[in-house]
């Protein structure tokens, strides 16, 4: 433990060609790190994937969202948000009411499919 933060440096130097000049920019940057709360880091990862089945069954149902949503209009995911994920509140367990709103059991698929095609030809995946 007591070379970590030298080692945190060096390596994010190398990584990314960026030197840290004071603990809060490295090792500690995230306040969850310095007091313990790791568990917090699988909750974003499920997070991601909820949002990536919320993602396809949105956009199956509201099928001129990006249109809509290019002219400011938010009106189509709001409701379709409200009627599918938030009118149900806290009567059932996360991973049921995303199987409930979109159709279909949570899984990584659909974040896949998004991530694939915003980041595809980009990086020529």
């Amino acid at each position: 433990m007591k070379d970590l933060e030298a080692a945190w440096n060096d390596r994010f130097l190398a990584d990314f060609g960026v030197a840290v000049d004071r603990p809060a920019h490295g090792l500690l940057q995230d306040v969850h790190w310095s007091v313990g709360l790791f568990g917090y880091f699988p909750t974003y990862t499920l997070g991601n994937v909820y949002a990536g089945c919320l993602n396809k069954a949105m956009r199956a149902a509201v099928p001129d969202l990006d249109a809509a949503l290019a002219r400011g209009d938010t009106s189509g995911a709001t409701g379709w948000l409200r009627e599918a994920v938030q009118r149900h509140g806290g009567l059932r367990q996360p991973r049921a009411t995303i199987a409930a709103a979109c159709g279909f059991e949570p899984s990584e698929g659909p974040l896949l499919d998004y991530l694939e095609a915003k980041f595809g030809d980009l990086y020529r995946l």
